[in-house]
């Protein structure tokens, strides 16, 4: 059985002047993070864009970041599309490179067919009977209007080739709920830096958060802090990080995180399009917040 423990980044995607990605930048980032106590990386996920990018771009992302990581970082792929068909394809080509899991959003364009327990189960089931690597479930209701509710990943936990979830909606009871749920074994993993502490508190095994591409060094120490059951000071660092978090993940997203990994020394450089570069205020806001938190 995989073992998911541990602070996982969903790596930023980083964009040349005219919108390609970058190589050597992909380059710098993991092997600056290889240095580490990072337990891997989720690659294609949410906060690399992965909606903004074409088959044949995640495939080279995910080549490069096979060929920079460390040995004994875990790698997942992020594969999760609309369909059966290409999330099956794209898992399996993950698989090929090399990647050990991958890291399945909720479906969510046809929201009034999708949005029922029943199809969200299909589409899980249909996935994992196809794909050489275990899925991990990716529930994110603040983005795709979809949250999969908690008796269907207490059913899909039974899959064979289902081992996760990663649980982003900073909903705390509902995290409590599908620990207790789940079949044993099953891992939760939380996608909400500023609930990491008490997540890991009531169970979860570990986390998959983009505030961790910009400040690492503060959420290892959160779970470290935790699995040495020093309690207080993973309090302590999480009230250390809450606003700094709050502000890369839900008040400016991907553009600000961006932003942070430049100040600490990371490449985050500019989103693509449609999103946008922060403005002035929002970088004020940023550099006072991770003032004391370093990359």
């Amino acid at each position: 059985m995989l073992k998911l423990h541990g602070i996982f980044p969903p790596i930023a995607t980083p964009f040349d002047h005219l919108g390609d990605l970058y190589k050597v930048k992909v380059q710098h980032n993991i092997e600056k993070w290889n240095r580490t106590g990072l337990a891997g990386y989720v690659v294609c996920g949410s906060t690399g864009e992965s909606v903004y990018l074409t088959t044949e771009e995640k495939i080279q992302l995910w080549e490069w970041a096979a060929e920079y990581a460390a040995p004994g970082k875990l790698l997942m792929a992020g594969t999760g599309v609309e369909g059966v068909r290409e999330t099956i394809a794209l898992t399996n080509r993950a698989a090929d490179i090399g990647y050990k899991a991958a890291v399945v959003r909720t479906p969510f364009y046809y929201k009034n067919l999708i949005n029922r327990a029943d199809a969200q189960m299909l589409f899980f089931r249909a996935v994992a009977d196809s794909s050489k690597i275990p899925l991990i479930i990716y529930n994110w209701p603040q983005v795709t209007g979809v949250d999969i509710m908690t008796d269907a990943v207490a059913a899909l936990s039974h899959h064979p080739n289902i081992i996760a979830i990663k649980e982003s909606s900073g909903n705390l009871e509902k995290v409590m709920q599908m620990i207790r749920e789940v079949k044993p074994g099953f891992q939760v993993l939380v996608g909400s830096a500023p609930t990491l502490a008490p997540s890991l508190a009531v169970g979860a095994v570990g986390a998959v958060l983009s505030y961790a591409n910009a400040a690492p060094y503060s959420a290892i120490s959160i779970y470290e802090a935790h699995r040495t059951r020093e309690g207080a000071a993973a309090l302590d660092w999480q009230n250390r990080i809450a606003p700094a978090a709050q502000l890369v993940t839900s008040k400016y997203g991907v553009p600000g995180l961006k932003y942070a990994m430049d100040l600490n020394g990371y490449y985050g450089g500019i989103p693509r399009l449609p999103l946008t570069p922060i403005g002035p205020d929002a970088k004020k806001e940023i550099e006072q917040a991770f003032d004391g938190i370093k990359g």
